[in-house]
This record gives structure tokens, C-alpha cells and sequence, in this order.
């Protein structure tokens, strides 16, 4: 076997929740390293590169195998989105030209993937999940592998390893996790069962009705692959394992349970058995590598139901937390939860960034992760203890029956938040006066809280600021590694949301729809579009076998929900496409329902893998999730659907790690009808992340109504270069070089708040001859 050795100069980065479990590993080593280990890692959207300099890439005698930027794009073996490529810079970056595209063929909604460059090839997605390779001088296609199923999530980046002699990538469709030739596109046969992984088994109960998916790439390191997942996020959803499989074979090698079993540590933050039903704390953000550590740093998000806990009473570790895991074994070394006992669905909603910053007069490897509610939270990679202090302050109490909220929440002393906390009555929309009227009067119907973390009421809508889909989203940041310096792109709107209690009298149909459907669709059934689509009259525009379709396979931001079977399945449709609930009641109560009714308590105990009394009783732990539900995703908007807080909507950060101080705040992005009447640079909403370059550059799509694609001097944030692409580039781009010319490209294909497109493309750009 040949091997190579590798001095990894990387962003270093970590966790925070209070140590647990400290591993003493040593740093700044030489590994020697297999070549059948991890050469390249493709996480939250961004590929990366082992440097070739006399420094970081060395071979010895028997390893011909040398690693050269050329060969693997985007910066480095992490996910800081940084680049050491600099023939693209501030003085001719504004002579970019269209280099090639690729017309994917098939609607481009979806296309979130940061492409993976490996040589001359560049591999990625298209919307419907066929995983295609194309020249990446030309864009010519070189091979397309379709699964034969319809993707219907995002998917936003692939893997990549070789043995030496051949190259392999890693993709996930849906629930199944594939290992490819990377250059044929066939699937490996030896690996997993004919080439693929069904990442529902091992989970929990019936695999064939877990709505799981794999919308990140994994990470690589000594032989295996290590995934997380997208989870529903309302029950019966499985729970949040994070898991390694070998990357040879696919066999499962360790499984660390994001919701601990009885005798494992955390397992007293939730209530007794609560594993058994509990589900998500999942990493659908992606992960990052420090494998000089040989650590891997997880971003899990919220458990289910997220925004009622009567039945995950406690601290619910380890959701919402950054945990830092030995890559090899799984094994917990640290941890920091962000948000205790969640109501707010405040994922963790990217990969953490490692960073070198300078404190005290010494160099200190860091972690930085940000977060939807505007905090960044920076830690030492080894121990989790946090370079800026973090308060844990008192927060307002829940006052919902059944609900015991957190006493306190963490709060970083620095840096201050990216995006703003809270509203007042003198925060709305100034964008006409009539707006302003308008969003003042609705305004004054809500709850606003003085901070972070206001609980939700019951039959009153709650401001949540930063809104749902925001401060930080899952594009992650931009660093320049060395310098300790982090690039975030924030969502700065409001959202509202409140509880309503469930009828514990109602059928089958409304229970099922409020248990599943509420949360994107809303009670009424006329959802938030174009984000969250109107349900009603959907029977005119969808036979109901297209119904079902999309039940099961989901699409977008919506889930599949295989669980929903033979007479849930057509009493919740009925419900959808009528208004009306015509199926079985249940009795009174609602806990205790007869088998002939309606065989709910068998469903719910058969998704769950429980056991169902004589009574044909639902357990206490299932009825407790159904007690009250969410109305759904609000975006607090005026007359105009414009967001109703005062601009900026969306800004671009640069944030010095070494101080916790800002060194410039942009807008980021245009409304072009608004612009054409000279209300521009308001920002806008973005969704995909920034790459930031050695050339002096950050640069970045996101911008989903202006279609366009930019860049900003690092040091300023002055615009030095933009670019109108065909459609919305909801994606992060990637940099690379392929004959001596340096490339950008990047993913267009529109977002959930644009109109469909036709098709989605890819886009490269280069300096002209």
C-alpha cells in the first residue's frame, strides 16, 4: 500500500458546552496517512484542498502521490469555504467573463450543491439528484448516474477518496448513501448492498417508514465515511445517530446516539424512556474534519416536536449541541449545547469553521460556529472551553401547560450578534408610509419580546427575530484561516409563530394533519407561499395519487412521510383536499381509542417499535407530543410581501476572531423592482454560502431575488465585480484551476421563494485571455 505524508495547516475549530470527556491528542504533528484515507472532504457546501507547499505536502519513497491545487478545489480540508488560489484578484476580477455552462435539463429548484473538483472533473448534482461529471475546462458532460429515484430534497455536496489507483465519490439520494467510480459513474458493488447504503436501517422500528435523507456530504477520514441526516420535524420522526461506515464495504463501524440510552451520559436530560420516541438532535448540516486531531466537529439540531416539549421535559442533550467526537471511534470527547430545551428550532444550520486566531500573544486553534439566532460561539478545538466568555442568562418562562422551558440560555459576550434580536413597535418597514401603517397595526397584535428565547403563547402569534431561516443558514461562513478572520451572510427578517391546542375529540384526518402537516402548511390550510404552499383547492391542481407521491417522497423543504399509510394516509388527504374531517372519530380523550375506530394507537405504536395494550391505548409518550401544535411558518411581511422590518433584510460580515470585533457590514442583495425605484441596496434574504480567496476576494451567490453572483474586496467590503446569472444561485460556489486558469462556478437553479425555473444551470467563470 502506498502512503503519503501530510502536514495539515488548517482552520482549526471547536465546540463549546462545558467539557465533557476530554481526549488529550497531540497537535501540529506529521500523520502518515494512507493514501486509501481521506484526500478530499466535501462538507456544507464546499470542497477543499491539501495545499502543495514544501510545508503541508511532502512524499516519501514510496508514495509518488502528490496533492496540488489543481488537483482537489476550494481551500482546505475543512469547511471554511477558503481558497489559496489567487490568479483571480481585486484589480481584474472585474474582467470575468462566462467561461462554460451546463443546462442540467430538469427543473433547477434544489440546486444547492457546491461543486466537487477533483483534477479535471468537476462532479456535483442536478435538482432531481443524478449525480453528473463534467469536464471542468469545458463542461462537457463526461458520465451521469441516476438512481432511479426522483430526489426531492436539497442536496448540497458529494465526497471523494482513492485507493491510489482509482478515485471514488461518495453521494447520497435520498436515503441511500452511494459509492461511485469516479471515473464511469457505476456504482461499487462490494460496497454496501450493491453499491449502496440504505441509511434508514439501524435507526429505530420499521426502516421502511423513516423519513430520513442524506442532504450533506460526509466526511472522510482512515477508511470510513461519517453521516448525519435530515429528519422530519414533527413526530414519528427517527432519531439523529450520527454514523461511520466503512468506506470499502459500507458496514457500520460506530454509531454515536445523538439521544442517549439509559446508563449513558445525558440520558437524565430527558424524561425516563423518552429514546424509545424521541426523535431528530440530527446533523443535517454537515460536519468538519480537524484530522491532525483526528476529531470531527457535529452540528445537531432541535428534537421533535420543536416547538412544543411537554413530552422531552429536561436539557434534551445532545440536540441543538456542537459535539466533538474522535473521528476513529465515535467516542465523545466534548460538548456545548447552544439552546436548551428547544422552542425555537434553532438548529445549529451549518458545519463549524476551524480557525487559527491570536489571543494572549499565542496561536490558538479555534472552532466557530454560527448559529440561526445571530451568535457566533468560538472554542478550543481540544477542550470545548470558549475563547469568548458566554453568560448563561435568565430567560422569560413558558407559561404553555405541560411545557417547563429552560431557566437560562447562552449567550457569547463576543462577538455581538450578526443579525438584530428583537423588534419594537419603532422597528417596522419605513419603505412607504402605507407600509410602514400596515406593518405598525400587525405589529401590534403580536408578542415581542426584550431578547432571544420568548416562549411561545397559545392562540397568539409570537415575533421570532432573527426569523426562522436566519441570521447564519446553512451556505455556512467564509475564513481566511489564517488570519482568524470569518465572512457570514445573515438573514435579517422577522417570522412569527404561536400553539394552538389540539381537539383531542377530532378524527383521524385533522389529528394526523395537525401532527404533520401544520407546521409548513398552518392550520388553515393556506401555508406561507411561496415558501410554504397553500393546500387549498390543491385538488385542482394534483390528482391524488400525486398526492400521495409527494406525502411519501417529499419535496424541497418538505420531508417524505413514509409512515403514512393505508387509512391515516386517506383520511389526512381527504382533510387536505376537502377542509372537512369525514373520517372516524375518536373517543373522548383521545389517549384511549378502540381498535375498530381507527387503529391509530397501532400506527403510532408500530412507527415507534412500541408495544400496544389491550386497551389498544396510545402510550402517554406519543399522546403527550399531540397535546399542542404549531401554526405553522409566518413571515411577518407588509401589504407589499415585502419583509415588514426596516432594512437591511440580508448583509454580508467580516468578523475578526482574534478581538470579537467587526471590521465591515454590507448589504447584501437587491429587490430589482425596489432598486429600479431607488430603494436599492436594502439586502435581501440568501441562502448558500461565500468563498473567500487569496486574491483578495470573497465571493458570493445567495442573492435569490437578484439572480446575481458578486464579489467583495476581503478587507473592505467594497463591490468590485457582480454578475446577473440565469436564474437564483441558492448554492456556495467553488474555485479552481485547470490549465493554468483559474475558475469559479456555481449552481443556478431559483430557490423556495422564487418562481419555478425551466432549468437549472451551472455557471464558470474566468479571466479573459
Amino acid at each position: 500500500m502506498m502512503y503519503f505524508e501530510v502536514s495539515i495547516g488548517f482552520l482549526y475549530g471547536d465546540a463549546s458546552s462545558f467539557g465533557l470527556v476530554r481526549m488529550g491528542l497531540s497537535a501540529g504533528r506529521i500523520i502518515r496517512v494512507s493514501t486509501a484515507v481521506v484526500l478530499l472532504l466535501v462538507a456544507g457546501g464546499l470542497t477543499i484542498f491539501a495545499r502543495h507547499r514544501a510545508t503541508n505536502v511532502a512524499t516519501t519513497k514510496d508514495s509518488p502521490v502528490v496533492i496540488s491545487p489543481g488537483d482537489i478545489a476550494g481551500g482546505q480540508w475543512s469547511p471554511g469555504h477558503y481558497s489559496r488560489l489567487d490568479q483571480i484578484n481585486r484589480k481584474n476580477v472585474g474582467t470575468l467573463k462566462v467561461a462554460w455552462t451546463y443546462d442540467t435539463g430538469e427543473p433547477g429548484a434544489g440546486m444547492e450543491t457546491n461543486p466537487l473538483v477533483v483534477g479535471r472533473v468537476v462532479y456535483t448534482y442536478t435538482s432531481l439528484q443524478r449525480i453528473v461529471a463534467l469536464d471542468a475546462a469545458s463542461g462537457k458532460l463526461l458520465w451521469k448516474f441516476n438512481a432511479g429515484i426522483v430526489g426531492t430534497q436539497p442536496v448540497r455536496g458529494l465526497s471523494y477518496w482513492t485507493d491510489g489507483k482509482r478515485g471514488y465519490v461518495l453521494a447520497g439520494v435520498m436515503y441511500f448513501l452511494y459509492e461511485l467510480d469516479a471515473s464511469t459513474g457505476k456504482p461499487v458493488a462490494a460496497f454496501g448492498e450493491n453499491g449502496r447504503v440504505d441509511l434508514r436501517k439501524g435507526l429505530r422500528g420499521d426502516y421502511r417508514w423513516q423519513g430520513t435523507a442524506l442532504t450533506s456530504p460526509g466526511v472522510i477520514y482512515k477508511g470510513l465515511i461519517i453521516v448525519g441526516g435530515l429528519d422530519p420535524e414533527a413526530p414519528p420522526a427517527p432519531p439523529g445517530d450520527i454514523r461511520a461506515f466503512d468506506l470499502h464495504t459500507g458496514r457500520l463501524v460506530w454509531d454515536f446516539q445523538t439521544i442517549p440510552r439509559p446508563g449513558e451520559a445525558g440520558y437524565k436530560t430527558w424524561p425516563k424512556n423518552a429514546w424509545k420516541t424521541a426523535g431528530a438532535a440530527n446533523d443535517w448540516a454537515g460536519t468538519t474534519l480537524d484530522a491532525k486531531r483526528g476529531m470531527v466537529y457535529v452540528p445537531t439540531g432541535s428534537a421533535v416536536p420543536d416547538f412544543y416539549g411537554g413530552a422531552r421535559v429536561g436539557d434534551d442533550l445532545y440536540a441543538d449541541c456542537l459535539l466533538a467526537l474522535n473521528a476513529a471511534t465515535g467516542k465523545l470527547v466534548w460538548y456545548f449545547q447552544g439552546v436548551h430545551h428547544d422552542l425555537w428550532d434553532r438548529d445549529f444550520p451549518a458545519a463549524p469553521v476551524l480557525l487559527t486566531v491570536e489571543r494572549d500573544g499565542r496561536r490558538e486553534d479555534v472552532v466557530a460556529q454560527t448559529t440561526k439566532q445571530g451568535f457566533v460561539f468560538v472554542f478550543d478545538r481540544d477542550t470545548g472551553k470558549p475563547v469568548f466568555p458566554i453568560e448563561e442568562r435568565r430567560v422569560v418562562a413558558s407559561r404553555v401547560p405541560g411545557e417547563v422551558s429552560s431557566k437560562t440560555q447562552p449567550f457569547p459576550t463576543l462577538p455581538l450578534p450578526y443579525a438584530r434580536q428583537t423588534l419594537t413597535v419603532n422597528d417596522p418597514t419605513d419603505r412607504t408610509p402605507e407600509a410602514n401603517a400596515y406593518a405598525v397595526k400587525q405589529f401590534k397584535g403580536f408578542v415581542s419580546g426584550k431578547e432571544q428565547f420568548y416562549p411561545f403563547s397559545v392562540g397568539k402569534q409570537t415575533i421570532v427575530m432573527p426569523g426562522f431561516d436566519g441570521g447564519a443558514e446553512w451556505g455556512g461562513p467564509g475564513a481566511d484561516a489564517d488570519r482568524g478572520i470569518l465572512y457570514v451572510n445573515t438573514n435579517d427578517v422577522a417570522y412569527t409563530g404561536g400553539l394552538e391546542k389540539n381537539n383531542p375529540g377530532a378524527g383521524l384526518g385533522i389529528k394526523t394533519y395537525d401532527q404533520q402537516c401544520t407546521l409548513c402548511h398552518r392550520d388553515n390550510r393556506e401555508g406561507s407561499p411561496p415558501e410554504y404552499p397553500s393546500l387549498v383547492d390543491v385538488d385542482k391542481r394534483m390528482t391524488q395519487q400525486q398526492m400521495i407521491e409527494r406525502i411519501h417522497e417529499g419535496k424541497g423543504r418538505m420531508p417524505p412521510f413514509p409512515n403514512l399509510q393505508g387509512q391515516q394516509l386517506l383520511a389526512v388527504l381527504n382533510y387536505v383536499r376537502t377542509g372537512k374531517d369525514t373520517s372516524v372519530k375518536s373517543k373522548a380523550g383521545g389517549v384511549s381509542l378502540s381498535k375498530a375506530d381507527s387503529g391509530e394507537a397501532e400506527l403510532l405504536a408500530d412507527e415507534y417499535g412500541l408495544d400496544v395494550g389491550p386497551s389498544g391505548a396510545v402510550p402517554k409518550e406519543i399522546a403527550e407530543m399531540d397535546r399542542y401544535r404549531f401554526t405553522g411558518y409566518r413571515r411577518f411581511v407588509d401589504e407589499g410581501g415585502y419583509p415588514a422590518v426596516a432594512p437591511p433584510w440580508g448583509t454580508l460580515n467580516a468578523i475578526d476572531l482574534n478581538t470579537g470585533k467587526y471590521l465591515w457590514t454590507v448589504p447584501l442583495g437587491d429587490y430589482p423592482e425596489l432598486a429600479a425605484k431607488g430603494m436599492g441596496n436594502t439586502g435581501t434574504e440568501n441562502y448558500g454560502g461565500p468563498v473567500v480567496t487569496a486574491g483578495g476576494l470573497v465571493i458570493i451567490g445567495a442573492t435569490i431575488f437578484d439572480k446575481k453572483i458578486r464579489a467583495f474586496d476581503r478587507e473592505t467590503g467594497k463591490l468590485l465585480w457582480e454578475y446577473e446569472l440565469p436564474y437564483a444561485a441558492a448554492a456556495t460556489p467553488t474555485t479552481y484551476t485547470v490549465d493554468g486558469k483559474q475558475y469559479i462556478v456555481i449552481a443556478a437553479g431559483g430557490s423556495k421563494l422564487t418562481p419555478r425555473v425551466r432549468s437549472g444551470q451551472y455557471v464558470a467563470f474566468v479571466l479573459p485571455q
